[in-house]
């Protein structure tokens, strides 16, 4: 990257709810900072997380170049509304973790999406954005899911508590 290039925010999306709020937030971000969106989406498949007979029509779903060809889509219909910013989108091959990491040493700022798993699932999938606040060259930006919109209710009234059964 020359000197007179701008550094684009990147963020990372994998077509999850909170990956959209994430790339809605550095959208709205590289617009006011005047600079490119660097969309990355990284596809990965596990060697060993596969255990036991597949049907046929699973393990043909599950070819390197499906893979890649379903991330594109993904990353396709994540930016298809965003508009008005310099967009460079890129499918990568690799642990997330590491090429999001890898795309903040050129970045002015890194932005990703957290789940919020539990902690048991964060234990065996790990946390992608835990990793890149830790382990990125630029600051980071987490963007949390969306809660859904609450239905709003007539105020229901209710009994007063008690300290136990009434007898």
């Amino acid at each position: 990257m020359s000197d007179s290039e701008q550094k684009p925010v990147v963020v990372g999306v994998d077509g999850s709810p909170s990956a959209q709020a994430a790339l809605r937030w550095a959208a709205d971000e590289a617009r006011r900072r005047g600079v490119p969106l660097a969309v990355i989406s990284a596809w990965y498949r596990e060697p060993g997380i596969i255990i036991g007979p597949l049907p046929a029509e699973i393990g043909m779903e599950l070819t390197p170049e499906r893979l890649e060809a379903a991330q594109h889509a993904v990353l396709n219909h994540a930016v298809k509304d965003v508009t008005d910013v310099e967009l460079r989108t890129v499918v990568v091959h690799g642990d997330p973790r590491t090429e999001l990491t890898s795309a903040s040493a050129n970045a002015e700022l890194l932005v990703v999406g957290n789940r919020g798993h539990g902690p048991i699932v964060e234990a065996i999938l790990g946390s992608v954005s835990s990793y890149c606040v830790h382990h990125a060259q630029c600051p980071v930006v987490v963007v949390k899911e969306p809660r859904p919109p609450r239905e709003e209710h007539a105020e229901v009234p209710r009994p007063p508590l008690t300290p136990g059964p009434l007898l």
